[in-house]
């Protein structure tokens, strides 16, 4: 984002003037994190988790480059190796929990970003490429949870592999050997277990770099805001540093007693009890379940238990679940209303907190097992999810009358003055 009072970097220590001369790396780090990067002034708390998201991938990151020098990667030792990590590595027990309880975090994180998003509609011009790059993100995510979570050899991680690859087998055609070819062969065993260990060590990287060029796309047309009105003047910013430094730094510190409490007094309570019996193929666990982060997408997974004409229930349970994340990559074209945030929006809100609601619910039933109420309700809520994203947005988008927007963000923040501005058109820069 560049303004016309944004500052510019002038080292004045010789090294640094030779430094930034040969390779701009402190002019860099100034412009995009520091007092030469001005943001809007009013963003609230809800705006850290951004910050808190690249945290977790980096604690990810170096947690799971450690471990898997202890790790290895064969079916018949798998499942000891990660016990020897809890057992004979040193703080080797800190460092399994620190990356499984971390990926639970990453999601916690991940899913309050993005509702944040749905909430400010952040996904609307000028924004829609930082929005599509971070739902990439997001199923950059959940393929690399999915093959980590196989990689511990517990019952659970052989039969969540089985199931899970199992629904390729639903694609016509093409599935079985698409199945086949993922697993390197007919049933989950060291083939898997070294493609998963290889791509669950890739894949972060590659999260990395789309990460990076998220933070590239944010800094084109700058960050969002609770009032969804676009910068007009100097006063309706403050640089990034010293003031949202700190207040990320507030926020990372809460997180940080959040997520210790959790590795050092309940590191399993997210975990599966099954998952600590090797796997055993002939033995079918009561209840197969995936990480709790699967669930509201497993849900929608099992809502479909009956063919529709000559498509089978668990060719459209796949679709559905692949579908219920990919709807996510229209949201800028499918809201057309021209106020961004829920907080001018009326008619908007409630129908958002019936989504967080639903998601709840839905993630409840694809946690419980598949019996006929969970089954209903799972369908109840699977219905209502594509609806709102599919007829219910569009519709409000339409027909709703959004409350009066500030003239600007100093006013919004200040109440300078009486004036505000257009709702019937998006704000300059839009």
């Amino acid at each position: 984002m560049s303004f016309p009072w944004a500052k510019t970097y002038k080292p004045s220590h010789p090294l640094m003037q030779w430094l930034d001369e040969k390779l701009p790396l402190p002019r860099f780090v100034y412009n995009a994190v520091g007092a030469g990067y001005p943001v809007p002034r009013n963003l609230n708390y809800w705006w850290n988790f951004g910050v808190l998201a690249g945290v977790c991938l980096m604690l990810q990151i170096v947690t799971g480059v450690v471990l898997a020098m202890h790790y290895a990667a064969n079916a018949g030792v798998a499942f000891d190796s990660v016990e020897h990590i809890m057992r004979d590595v040193n703080w080797g027990w800190m460092l399994r929990y620190a990356h499984a309880n971390g990926a639970s975090a990453f999601f916690v994180v991940v899913y309050i970003h993005i509702f944040r998003g749905f909430y400010f509609s952040s996904y609307k011009a000028p924004r829609e490429m930082i929005w599509l790059l971070g739902v990439t993100i997001f199923l950059l995510m959940m393929a690399t949870a999915f093959m980590g979570y196989v990689l511990p050899w517990g019952q659970m991680s052989f039969w969540g592999a089985k199931v899970i690859t199992g629904l390729f087998s639903a694609i016509p055609f093409v599935g079985e050997p698409l199945q086949h070819w993922l697993l390197g062969g007919y049933a989950p065993d060291n083939a898997s277990l070294n493609r998963f260990f290889s791509l669950h060590f890739l894949l972060p990287f590659v999260i990395l770099g789309v990460v990076i060029l998220h933070i590239w796309a944010l800094h084109i047309p700058g960050s969002s805001n609770p009032t969804g009105v676009e910068v007009k003047t100097e006063s309706d910013t403050v640089p990034f540093h010293p003031y949202y430094t700190a207040k990320d730094g507030f926020g990372l510190g809460v997180f940080a007693i959040l997520y210790c409490a959790m590795l050092f007094f309940m590191p399993n309570a997210l975990g599966h009890p099954d998952n600590y019996i090797q796997a055993n193929p002939l033995s079918t666990p009561a209840h197969i379940v995936p990480e709790w982060y699967f669930w509201p997408f497993y849900a929608i997974l099992r809502a479909f238990t009956a063919d529709f004409l000559f498509i089978p229930a668990k060719l459209m349970g796949v679709l559905a679940m692949f579908s219920a994340i990919l709807v996510w990559f229209f949201l800028p074209w499918l809201d057309t209303s021209p106020v961004r945030s829920g907080r001018y929006r009326p008619l908007f809100r409630p129908f958002f907190y019936l989504l967080v609601i639903d998601v709840l619910v839905l993630g409840y039933c694809g946690g419980s097992p598949a019996e006929t109420k969970y089954v209903l309700i799972s369908q109840i809520a699977a219905t209502y999810y594509f609806l709102h994203f599919l007829v219910i947005l569009p519709i409000v988008a339409s027909v709703e009358k959004p409350l009066p927007l500030p003239f600007s963000i100093t006013q919004a923040v200040l109440g300078e003055d009486d004036q505000t501005a257009p709702a019937s058109a998006p704000a300059p820069g839009a």
